[in-house]
């Protein structure tokens, strides 16, 4: 099963977490708080009392932005929206792989070399000599290419303001999906209730971890995940290193294994770089590049 679900700005902005879009601006975790307050003067003056008298300045500046943020969000819905491609996908687990049926790809992970040993592959069923299938989900998301240009030449706060809410759109698409991945087009979790405040704490079965998380670490991945699901879809076009473009996109996989966490590969071994290039048939030099983070230096 592939998928495409194209919302409109306000089908997904509740879902934004706004932690993330504060901390792009510079701001600590404490100001973000303004995004739960009642849009009220008295609300909003209560909410600023709530803070020592030196910090009450940059407070009300947060207060602003946030305003600022919603208004903008206001303007794009009408011209704007954002995109999900989704597929779901039986599969085995073969080591430290997962194998798609049907089909020649290959999804190759890395495996901690300190305890536990984690590797993604431990939360999909092994091949099973009955032929017993899991079942896996691949997604990307990306906010309208053009949010990122508008305001180019003309106000570079403005510009900026587009950039990371676009950013924090295409996070949040993929939060209502996966949503209603979960209860409805995968169907494991269909008595979810979980508030938005929950989603952002991850407290749904399973795990989405996009390309470049800790326990996801090689951007090459995204080569593979575009062959099954076909980014271009829905505008997203790969560099030769596996980057995406627009910049406000993101990828990654969906496991539905109750015991499913995330984790750090970390430092990682020249035996293992050379057993997972030979996994993903390239050259240890071709897949160092992508790894440099996690090389140990030898």
């Amino acid at each position: 099963m592939i998928q495409t679900i194209h919302y409109h700005i306000h089908e997904v902005s509740n879902y934004i977490n706004w932690l993330y879009f504060f901390h792009a601006w510079g701001f600590p975790a404490r100001y973000a708080n303004i995004t739960k307050i009642h849009g009220c003067d008295s609300c909003r003056a209560s909410w600023l009392t709530t803070f020592p008298e030196e910090e009450r300045a940059k407070a009300a500046e947060a207060m602003q932005l946030h305003k600022e943020a919603v208004r903008m969000l206001n303007q794009l819905d009408s011209s704007y929206q954002v995109h999900v491609r989704f597929g779901l996908f039986e599969c085995n687990s073969d080591g430290d792989d997962v194998v798609i049926a049907d089909s020649s790809t290959v999804l190759c992970f890395l495996r901690q070399q300190a305890e536990p040993f984690l590797c993604l592959s431990d939360f999909i069923r092994p091949i099973h000599p009955e032929g017993v299938r899991d079942s896996i989900g691949v997604f990307a998301a990306c906010a309208d290419e053009a949010i990122e240009h508008l305001y180019e030449e003309t106000d570079d706060y403005k510009r900026l303001l587009c950039q990371t809410l676009a950013d924090r759109l295409a996070e949040a698409a993929i939060e209502r999906a996966h949503e209603a991945i979960r209860k409805f087009y995968w169907g494991y979790a269909p008595v979810e209730k979980l508030s938005v405040a929950d989603l952002h704490a991850e407290r749904f079965q399973g795990i989405r971890p996009a390309v470049g998380y800790p326990c996801l670490p090689d951007q090459s991945l995204n080569f593979d995940l575009d062959r099954l699901i076909d980014f271009s879809a829905i505008g997203i076009r790969l560099t030769e290193n596996g980057a995406m473009q627009p910049h406000a996109s993101v990828s990654g996989l969906m496991l539905s294994h109750p015991q499913a966490h995330y984790f750090s590969i970390g430092k990682i071994g020249q035996d293992q770089l050379l057993d997972y290039a030979k996994r993903k048939k390239r050259t240890p030099e071709e897949m160092r590049p992508f790894l440099s983070a996690n090389l140990l230096l030898e």
